[in-house]
């Protein structure tokens, strides 16, 4: 990781006059917002700015936040006086983090079974991880349809649109996916559990690297990966 995305900038812009936060990584990024930056997509930049309508000492408690919670971490953060702080708040470990593991077990998953395992945790009817993520749109519709603004209405729809629609598909998707890999029972034929470690210069039969420290080969790389898939072609000219 580079030096520069360890550093941060929370300042008070001369000319808007707003807070801004600058720099970081996403995981900073995502500190900032959890603690309550918005976040600014411009065509050529991006960074962090807070909510409008906020009185400058809840203005003050929320900046001095975020530099407790991003130091604590180890990130650089440079800062007026007023926001600068030597508390260290604990960050702890997000849900979407713990979420995010279950991409490192498919990374080291060498049999279709322990894929299939980590789908499960995505597609389980009951309490899956998508199920929840319907659960939490729907609830999400109920509380914007309660807020009475128009546009509060389009965005309800829009919220059960995604949960019944969308997340639909995914699910159903992923389903089919996951049961035809519950069927397989077999190894993945480019990966396999290490079974043996050797010490330098203790390598294998047919091996020559002498720095080898495990004795498994190399990972099988396909000889062709094929041609990409083409989206399909309209059969008829839109009128």
């Amino acid at each position: 990781m580079a030096l520069a995305d360890r550093l941060l900038t929370l300042r008070r812009d001369v000319h808007s006059g707003e807070v801004l936060a600058r720099g970081g990584d996403p995981e900073a990024h995502s500190i900032l917002e959890r603690t309550g930056f918005v976040l600014v997509a411009r065509l050529h930049e991006r960074y962090h700015r807070l909510p409008t309508g906020l009185d400058e000492a809840e203005e003050q408690r929320i900046v001095t936040r975020a530099v407790a919670r991003l130091r604590a971490v180890s990130y650089h953060v440079d800062c007026g006086e007023v926001f600068d702080t030597d508390h260290r708040e604990p960050y702890y470990r997000p849900l979407g983090a713990q979420v995010a593991h279950l991409a490192d077990r498919l990374r080291e998953a060498t049999t279709t079974d322990e894929a299939a395992d980590v789908l499960t945790e995505l597609t389980a009817t009951h309490d899956g991880i998508l199920t929840a993520l319907g659960d939490v749109l729907v609830a999400a519709a109920d509380f914007f349809e309660g807020l009475g603004q128009p546009s509060d209405q389009y965005t309800a729809r829009r919220l059960r649109y995604l949960a019944e629609e969308r997340l639909r598909i995914v699910r159903s998707d992923l389903a089919h996916t996951r049961t035809d890999l519950v069927g397989r029972h077999t190894p993945h034929p480019g990966r396999r559990p290490c079974t043996a470690e050797t010490g330098p210069g203790e390598t294998g039969p047919g091996e020559t690297e002498a720095s080898a420290v495990c004795a498994c080969p190399p990972p099988r790389i396909p000889a062709s990966l094929g041609p990409l898939p083409t989206a399909p072609v309209p059969t008829s000219r839109r009128r």
